[in-house]
């Protein structure tokens, strides 16, 4: 943990001033100039993680024995590249963190066009989560509840593949920041 130290200090004094999202939005911004950002198709799902030392945005893992950890959210463009992450405790369903990953994407970007489709795994199936994206303009491809899709038969793959990407850098998938306002700022 960096709290306690010069490093953890000067952390916490970027995260309060938007420097950390400031420097976000510079990196998507320079990726998008030199490769080029695809946001016509977006995907959005959520990751359970560790959290041994819980904090304020842990819970409960219903997949880890009830032992403390988080809900990563995550929306990608279509190559896989983060575009917007928020943080929860680890027994939150996935659905009620659709619209605040979406919002925490909108405020990176300064938006999305009407183009942009959003695709979703089954747990998202559900007439609230239409509501909720045809609210904010965007489009959607939701894998039916009963229905088998395999995850490439859909474009969310690459928001899993990405997911895995992020657990395989143990800094990523043990958090041990205690601290919400950390948690989320690391995404």
């Amino acid at each position: 943990m960096l709290g306690d130290h010069p490093i953890g200090d000067r952390r916490d004094e970027w995260i309060e001033s938007g420097v950390i999202e400031k420097l976000r939005g510079m990196a998507l911004d320079a990726y998008d100039r030199l490769v080029g950002l695809e946001l016509s198709e977006v995907a959005v799902d959520g990751c359970t993680t560790k959290a041994p030392g819980g904090g304020e945005k842990a819970g409960k893992s219903p997949v880890d024995r009830g032992k403390m950890g988080l809900k990563r959210s995550m929306a990608v463009d279509a190559s896989g590249v983060p575009l917007g992450a928020v943080s929860a405790p680890a027994n939150r369903h996935d659905s009620p963190l659709l619209v605040p990953t979406l919002e925490a994407a909108l405020e990176t970007l300064g938006g999305l066009t009407e183009e942009t489709s959003v695709h979703l795994d089954r747990g998202y199936d559900s007439g609230t989560t239409r509501r909720r994206l045809a609210d904010l303009g965007l489009r959607w491809e939701i894998s039916g509840k009963g229905k088998p899709a395999p995850f490439w038969a859909t474009k969310r793959w690459v928001v899993e593949r990405t997911s895995s990407w992020h657990n395989a850098h143990k800094k990523l998938v043990w958090c041990t920041e205690r601290v919400g306002r950390v948690r989320s700022t690391s995404g």
